[in-house]
């Protein structure tokens, strides 16, 4: 059996979470010797004036138990923003449909298997970019695309993914049609990725649209008799022709918990 194909996804919904604790801070020398410390009392900062400061480089607080159990991919650092490059894809009805019938058939075979809460086409591998960079990242990025037309492709082709890590699957639709257009796009976008001194995409990429994931490696439960009845289904399904022909309209980067648009052409 090969290996199953790698995708670059970070590990947890979000790389950043505000420190734990407070740090003691040396006396002054005012104090006389053999004399007790008075307690110091700490008020809590109201929110009002919290609020004030949204663009400070804390991301926001993480906790595993709100992601499904996620191990983090990279350890944590104060300042840095998981960073991502992708397509997005709205679902329509008729692909919810779809779903609604290769999801529990796959659950027969990996019970805790979930639905991809929003579906998406990888164009980078998960990163870690600095606060401070992440503006700059992105003007790189939209200056790299700005050119690049609007064009369908078809995904199409049930797969079975791990990360990195092999401690998340994912049952994929690898893109069969379009393939030239998405290494195009990776193509500028490693390009911005070397300029930042960053990870480029994998050599021989399968771009693929995630339906479902589950913590483990649960690829040998999915791949042999469970994928083929999965693709079995993919072709049966009524204008599945038609309904996996799909238009990319824009590159979408995320960072930490802001989100920045790029539209094509």
């Amino acid at each position: 059996m090969s290996a199953a194909p790698l995708v670059g996804y970070s590990s947890s919904g979000s790389e950043d979470e505000s420190e734990d604790g407070m740090r003691t801070r040396p006396g002054d020398g005012s104090q006389r010797s053999g004399q007790s410390p008075l307690p110091r009392q700490r008020f809590p900062v109201p929110d009002s004036v919290l609020n004030m400061f949204p663009g400070t480089e804390e991301g926001p607080e993480d906790d595993s138990a709100k992601h499904g159990g996620r191990v983090r991919t990279f350890p944590h650092e104060r300042g840095n923003w998981a960073t991502h490059v992708y397509i997005p894809y709205e679902a329509k009805e008729e692909f919810l449909d779809l779903l609604d019938v290769l999801l529990p058939h796959a659950q027969t075979y990996v019970p805790r298997l979930v639905r991809m809460e929003a579906f998406h086409l990888s164009l980078s591998q998960s990163v870690v970019l600095r606060h401070h960079w992440i503006l700059p990242f992105v003007q790189a990025l939209k200056a790299r695309v700005a050119s690049f037309q609007r064009f369908f492709f078809t995904a199409n082709q049930v797969k079975i993914y791990t990360n990195q890590e092999k401690t998340r699957t994912f049952i994929g639709l690898e893109v069969t049609s379009g393939h030239a257009q998405f290494l195009d796009l990776v193509s500028e976008v490693d390009r911005v990725m070397e300029e930042f001194d960053l990870t480029t995409f994998y050599q021989d990429p399968s771009f693929h649209l995630s339906l479902a994931w589950c913590v483990g490696d649960a690829r040998l439960q999915l791949e042999g008799q469970c994928l083929q009845e999965l693709q079995a289904i993919v072709d049966g399904f009524e204008d599945a022709e038609v309904l996996l022909r799909m238009h990319t309209e824009q590159v979408r980067c995320k960072s930490g918990n802001k989100f920045f648009s790029m539209p094509l052409k």
